[in-house]
């Protein structure tokens, strides 16, 4: 028998007994056969993929003699122009960090120093809650479908958005929800509330890839919509949602112009960069998706989507049709099934684990008590032997 990264030692990490957010769950998901918990990357490498893979050693060498500045530059250039955000290349204003959460805790810091509050989209994935919330950032829901209409976001927003700056995930996580189904007229709306209102808007854009990936959707210059509102803004984006390359990443923060300068200052504060290789090895992951057309991403979304649709069609589960389709799946549990939470204590029998909707509902868990997200980010044979054994549980109940 081979051995174990850990070998024969017993694991003495305590744990609690029960988790009490997202994260937790995925840790312990981790240590599931079929874990379909963390949004996180675990598909093989295409073909082309491969061969960065294969030029590993090469990239190391590179990056341990070129400068900082030269292969955060390229990343940069690279990002921008696969994401088609001309405007926030030109600005150069975009600060580098290892991930979406040390982005989101730099502004975190903002909001608390300014003392500022903060309406978030619910539902969403419930770390940002906890980030900010650890920073003793006073929250407020907006509720996603206050956003479905643009022409009545204005009034929607008028309503619901409480705080002093307005927090949106697009798309967002869990649902696949995009302001960008109606082009640019829902941001305009969303961009004119904040104006108009003097409210700071944040925006997470950390799934933005997969309104790349449909060609229904896409991506516009939001940057430049921002700039000529004169908005005041934080944009946060990742590259962790995307690629497979073990959760090396890297995350970025743009902020305007009126604020960039304290944005920096408090970043600095934090970190100083990210490793030159990283950045080097996921520039080449970058290229390749300009080059393939993001045919490696989307293939594994299009394949496994299909493949949880036809496993769990007739189930006590209902999909959820998202605007986006990301690289999660969120299904309604049917009103004579179990509950979510229950139903994730029972999966973990068969060596599956999913995540319950309970906790992207942060401000009203009760109602995300009929709610399950899938990973999709998986190698499809896997995934296809996780959707049997699912299927399996589910089928012992009364649809």
């Amino acid at each position: 028998m081979s051995a174990t990264p850990t070998g024969n030692k017993t694991d003495t990490t305590v744990r609690p007994e029960r988790p009490v957010d997202l994260t937790q769950h995925e840790i312990q998901a981790l240590k599931t056969r079929y874990n379909l918990a963390d949004a996180h990357t675990h598909q093989r490498q295409s073909g082309s993929q491969d061969k960065i893979v294969e030029r590993l050693p090469e990239l190391w060498h590179e990056s341990e003699e070129g400068q900082q500045a030269y292969f955060e530059e390229r990343f940069l250039s690279a990002f921008f122009r696969l994401h088609r955000q001309p405007t926030a290349r030109a600005m150069r204003r975009t600060l580098l960090s290892y991930s979406a959460s040390v982005s989101t805790m730099v502004s975190g810091m903002y909001f608390k120093r300014h003392d500022i509050s903060v309406s978030l989209i619910e539902p969403c994935f419930d770390n940002l809650t906890d980030l900010l919330r650890n920073m003793r950032v006073p929250l407020s829901p907006v509720p996603e479908d206050a956003l479905a209409d643009p022409g009545c976001i204005y009034e929607r927003l008028t309503e619901t958005c409480e705080g002093d700056a307005l927090y949106l995930v697009d798309p967002n996580n869990p649902t696949g929800f995009t302001l960008l189904a109606q082009g640019m007229d829902g941001f305009r709306e969303v961009v004119r509330y904040c104006v108009d209102n003097d409210k700071l808007l944040m925006i997470d854009f950390c799934f933005a890839s997969f309104a790349l990936c449909d060609e229904n959707i896409g991506r516009v210059d939001v940057y430049e919509l921002l700039e000529e509102f004169g908005v005041t803004y934080m944009v946060i984006e990742d590259t962790g949602k995307t690629w497979p390359i073990q959760d090396a990443k890297c995350a970025m923060i743009t902020a305007s112009r009126d604020i960039h300068t304290e944005v920096y200052d408090l970043h600095t504060s934090v970190l100083l960069n990210v490793p030159p290789f990283v950045l080097n090895m996921v520039t080449h992951y970058v290229e390749d998706s300009i080059e393939d057309g993001f045919a490696s991403v989307r293939r594994i979304v299009e394949e496994n989507t299909s493949t949880v649709r036809n496993a769990l069609s007739g189930t006590i589960l209902e999909c959820q049709e998202p605007v986006v389709s990301t690289s999660v799946a969120w299904f309604r549990i049917l009103p004579q099934g179990t509950s979510a939470e229950e139903l994730q204590a029972e999966l973990p029998q068969e060596e599956v684990y999913v995540l319950p909707g309970t906790y992207f509902y942060w401000n009203n868990p009760a109602r995300g008590e009929r709610f399950v997200r899938i990973a999709l980010a998986r190698e499809p044979e896997m995934f296809r032997l996780a959707m049997d054994r699912m299927r399996k549980v589910l089928m012992r109940y009364d649809r």
